[in-house]
């Protein structure tokens, strides 16, 4: 099934030609004039670098002479299917483990589902919650998943985090139906993109290059009250091209106090000024309303799994982002592509005031991130195969932090009548300048990466009625921070066999320090102990992918992440002020691997566009404290701990059964193992200042999944599907305050229209 190339996501049945001006287009942003021309070199397109960059449209049969002159272009349908290309536009990916999982070839995605949204991507833990609102994630137990915060999350190569720098929250998340595929880099992906050790993006879809206008809409109805709506238009004209989709999702939610209201839209415009240059714009809007029905202890869980813990609370965000592009092709040897973006995230979270007991308060936060960018790469290829790229980004953002305490428990995200408790003013300045080349020697390939990082930092506050009213009072914050660090990778890879391929990657990284690690508003402790260290990371990987039949997809790795200098909250006294402090060195070794297997690709021989696509993915990982400052409870150091949320093994296994224009029905199972939550690998006795219990472990669950889609008609389709089928009770987020519930077993139906 992963070799077709049939758009039939609006029913409209047009070939989704990858745009021809610019194999591996992303969206790209208009500049002045940067960076230097190279030295012409050998013809690219006689070269394995160049036509692996091709797209495969045309190559569903490739006769004996091209795979004699060629060999690289091997089953390159089925290689283009889960694999980056060598060098996607302007940037090199090969030596780089890269998964690619194709939304066209999956049912549709339903109200985000996260399960089966990665579900043919090894080795992401989702921390699952009730509301769609946040993104929860981590990888190779690095981190805690809250608000995947361990990895970059990026739509079209743009951040897509509240503060790329000072607060790298997820609570905006491209609706499924948008995206044409996502792209999961790791290790190397932080001299690419950014330092951190793993990178998600989301690539959303290009207009249909084969006509002037066209669409559909869906409309799907389920449990707990969901109703979901997803409606798009695009078209091309000449040298214009455009395309643009609303969604709009709601539900009550499983527990009281868990409703919510998701919408948004994207516009795309495209104008070719010529056959070598092209302008894009691009619009993202997105609106979230989550209630907040609040954690629990094991206890309560077990007694009741819907109880609602906090009855008022609730979350509201506002995402947007503009990006202007610009890409020119001087010529076959050398290009340039250039964004520029602009983005507001407004945040704003009311809840109960727990320290203002027996008198019923709230608190009402507000969070505003006004941030711009600046993304240049060029890229030039030279000799036989070889490319070298390079380019620049930078980035400044404000995010002023306010609180207001007040009487009314369901006080709107606008009301700020409350009494002022807490006011900061926040900035991030960042900057970074990178290179790398992939030199070619026959069959073998060697990738040099290097990549220098700027980070600034400043809060100040002025108001923190918190160290105000302190015995004695605390001084309020007035930190800046500034921190250089250069990052080095390489890597290594041979072509072998038919259409096998080793890669062999080193690479550093860093997680650079938050607003909170410099002035958390937290407790009444001085600001000067806040002063941690960056977290650095090196990540060596080896192992093997490769294409050696039509259909037939593997990729097996070994891994180590050495993990220096983690941070972590620490409680520091009774009342349970913290800081954020180094806590410690971590090592995370395993095996990663996947295999998807197309039954039905069977040559050239007519299958009638059927596909048996069994796929099975997992990642096995032993993780371990190896220095460590803090103390279990017993006062021993945490040397031989597990850290928290690294279960032994993340595993999913199933089928997608399919025929093209006709039905897509899909099975698929996703295993944890037991995981601890906080890194002393201990439970706790309290909740909350109440009577409450919450284990050491996070139980390990497996959950199945079932979804379709079914074609009436060239333009009627049908949606179903059931989540979570044996409708197993468990949770995967756990906290000091509480733990927090997945769903149980839900049901959506729905139909598309396709014009």
């Amino acid at each position: 099934m992963r070799n077709q190339h049939i758009h039939t996501r609006g029913n409209s049945m047009s070939i989704n030609l990858q745009n021809s001006f610019m194999p591996g287009f992303r969206h790209s942003a208009l500049s002045v004039g940067i960076l230097l021309a190279f030295a012409n070199a050998g013809a690219w397109a006689e070269t394995p670098l160049g036509t692996d960059m091709a797209a495969a449209d045309n190559t569903t049969r490739l006769n004996e002479v091209q795979v004699k002159d060629k060999p690289w272009m091997w089953n390159i349908e089925t290689k283009r299917a889960h694999l980056l290309p060598e060098v996607d536009g302007t940037k090199i990916t090969v030596t780089k483990k890269s998964t690619v999982e194709k939304l066209d070839d999956i049912p549709t995605v339903i109200d985000n589902n996260l399960r089966n949204l990665f579900a043919h991507i090894p080795g992401i833990l989702v921390s699952e919650q009730q509301t769609p609102g946040q993104l929860n994630v981590n990888y190779r137990g690095i981190g805690n998943p809250q608000e995947g915060e361990y990895i970059l999350s990026l739509q079209d190569g743009i951040p897509i985090v509240s503060d790329w720098i000072g607060f790298p929250t997820n609570y905006y998340i491209p609706v499924p139906q948008s995206i044409e595929s996502i792209q999961f880099l790791r290790a190397g992906s932080g001299l690419l993109y950014g330092p951190e050790p793993a990178v998600l993006n989301y690539v959303t879809r290009r207009p249909d290059p084969s006509r002037e206008f066209g669409g559909y809409t869906e409309n799907v109805i389920g449990s707990h009250g969901l109703f979901s709506d997803y409606t798009e238009v695009d078209g091309t004209s000449g040298q214009w091209e455009y395309r643009a989709d609303f969604n709009y999702r709601q539900a009550d939610g499983q527990r009281d106090n868990g409703d919510y209201k998701v919408s948004g839209g994207d516009l795309h415009l495209g104008y070719k000024l010529d056959d070598t240059q092209k302008l894009t714009f691009d619009l993202h809007a997105y609106r979230s309303d989550n209630a907040q029905a609040g954690r629990m202890s094991y206890t309560q869980w077990i007694a009741n799994p819907n109880l609602t813990t906090t009855p008022d609370n609730r979350t509201w965000v506002d995402h947007d982002f503009a990006v202007l592009g610009y890409e020119n092709h001087f010529n076959d040897k050398t290009q340039l592509e250039v964004k520029l973006w602009r983005g507001y995230h407004d945040q704003a979270d009311r809840s109960e005031s727990l320290t203002a007991k027996p008198v019923p308060n709230s608190t009402l936060e507000s969070q505003k991130y006004r941030f711009t960018g600046l993304d240049a790469r060029l890229r030039h290829d030279w000799g036989q195969g070889n490319a070298f790229t390079t380019g620049f980004t930078a980035y400044q953002s404000d995010s002023p932090w306010r609180k207001w305490l007040g009487t009314n428990l369901v006080v709107d995200q606008y009301d700020h009548s409350g009494t002022p408790t807490l006011r900061q003013d926040r900035s991030t300045d960042y900057a970074a300048v990178f290179a790398e080349n992939v030199f070619r020697f026959g069959k073998f390939h060697i990738v040099p990466s290097v990549r220098f990082e700027h980070e600034k930092l400043d809060v100040d506050e002025t108001l923190n009625t918190g160290k105000t009213g302190a015995n004695p009072p605390v001084p309020l914050i007035d930190k800046n921070y500034a921190k250089s660090v250069p990052l080095f990778g390489l890597g290594l890879g041979n072509d072998f066999g038919h259409g096998n391929e080793t890669y062999v990657n080193v690479s550093q990284g860093f997680r650079p320090l938050r607003y909170l690690d410099i002035g958390s508003p937290f407790g009444k402790t001085s600001p000067s102990n806040n002063d941690p260290d960056p977290t650095k990371s090196t990540t060596y990987e080896a192992g093997i992918h490769g294409w050696p039949a039509k259909g037939l997809y593997y990729d097996v790795s070994l891994f180590e992440i050495d993990f220096k200098n983690r941070l972590e909250s620490q409680v520091i006294d009774a009342i349970g002020d913290t800081i954020n402090v180094n806590t410690g060195d971590t090592r995370h070794r395993g095996i990663e691997g996947q295999i998807e297997y197309d039954l039905l690709a069977i040559g050239d021989r007519s299958n009638d566009g059927q596909h048996l696509n069994l796929f099975a993915n997992a990642s096995f990982l032993n993780a371990k404290f190896t220095g460590s400052t803090l103390k279990n409870p017993n006062g021993t150091s945490l040397v031989g701990n597990t850290p928290a949320f690294a279960p032994h093994y993340v595993a999913r296994a199933g089928v997608v059964w399919a025929q093209d224009k006709h039905y897509k029905l899909s099975l698929s199972a996703s295993s944890v193992a037991s995981q601890y939550w906080q890194d002393n690998d201990t439970g706790t006795t309290a909740v909350l200042g109440q009577p409450g219990y919450l284990p050491a472990k996070i139980p390990q669950y497996t959950v199945v999944d079932f979804s379709g889609d079914y074609n009436l008609t060239e333009r009627v389709r049908l949606l179903a599907g059931i989540s979570n089928l044996g409708d197993k009770v468990y949770y995967s987020r756990v906290f000091q305050n509480g733990l927090e519930p997945a769903f149980g077993r839900t049901y959506y139906a729905g139909i598309s229209l396709g014009f």
